[in-house]
């Protein structure tokens, strides 16, 4: 009876904790639903109107619709080429080093200490002394500091992991380093690996300071977002609602696939 009770109690208090987390969540999707004379009220209103005015009114925005794009690249190139380079750099550090491998694994961490305006100010002088301000290459470029080392620091424990026997067995059966690491390593490391990925994503999805600094007309979705927190006289709470939702939308679908690229390379490494 009381450990009856005591589970009622703990997963009641773990209900409300989610419900807790997830409010700001519902509210925000809420209010992209609703007019500002319903946002604004006093007294909060769950029952009224649904509009699609404030998905519109983004949808609408040319600006929108570009930093939306400039992000969808910008973000999904450095992630590419983050992957590319970070996860060998990973399972080499994992597997081939060492010595000062624990100095290694601090320095990649470390390039993540660094404030991002003590970045920009340096990448300002140098991109516009080589003619690659405001652009796209720039942007990535400048990305790109993040994704790697992010994704070098969350992959090596993920490939530490990997059973060596199974390494050895393969090698053992003539498989040469690149079809170990391709065919045994990868796919055994690649659930822990989705987790640097998104987490990568997201972190450079979300980055505000780097594209304010160095993009202008160039500009990404956080920082379009950024700029219609006010039109006119009246701050558009349900436009910014709805552009708040419209920024979230891209990590969940790249989640989304990935999980499934991620499934289907556990699936043929079994096999």
């Amino acid at each position: 009876m009381v450990s009856l009770i005591r589970r009622t109690v703990s997963r009641g208090f773990l209900a409300l904790m989610i419900l807790i987390a997830l409010l700001p969540i519902l509210w925000t999707i809420l209010g992209s639903f609703k007019k500002l004379k319903d946002i604004v009220t006093p007294v909060p209103t769950l029952i009224f109107t649904p509009t699609l005015e404030n998905f519109t009114t983004i949808l609408q925005n040319p600006s929108i619709r570009d930093g939306l794009g400039n992000s969808v690249v910008i973000v999904g190139v450095s992630v590419l080429l983050g992957a590319l380079f970070g996860i060998p750099a990973a399972y080499s550090l994992a597997r081939h080093v060492e010595r000062k491998k624990d100095d290694l694994q601090f320095f990649v961490l470390s390039l993540r200490f660094m404030p991002p305006v003590a970045i920009a100010i340096p990448f300002i002088i140098i991109y516009l002394d080589s003619g690659i301000y405001d652009t796209l290459a720039g942007l990535i470029l400048v990305y790109l500091i993040s994704t790697i080392s992010t994704v070098i620091w969350l992959s090596v424990p993920a490939f530490e992991r990997v059973p060596r026997e199974i390494e050895e067995a393969a090698a053992m059966e003539g498989c040469s380093q690149a079809e170990i690491f391709i065919k045994f390593a990868l796919p055994i490391a690649a659930p822990s690996l989705f987790g640097s990925l998104v987490f990568t994503f997201v972190l450079v999805w979300n980055e505000l300071l780097l594209a304010l600094t160095l993009a202008a007309e160039n500009a990404t979705l956080p920082v379009v977002a950024a700029s219609i927190t006010s039109l006119g006289k009246e701050v558009p709470w349900g436009v910014i609602n709805a552009s708040t939702v419209i920024l979230v939308l891209p990590p969940l679908v790249f989640i989304g696939l990935l999980m499934g690229f991620i499934n289907r390379m556990v699936a043929t490494g079994r096999k």
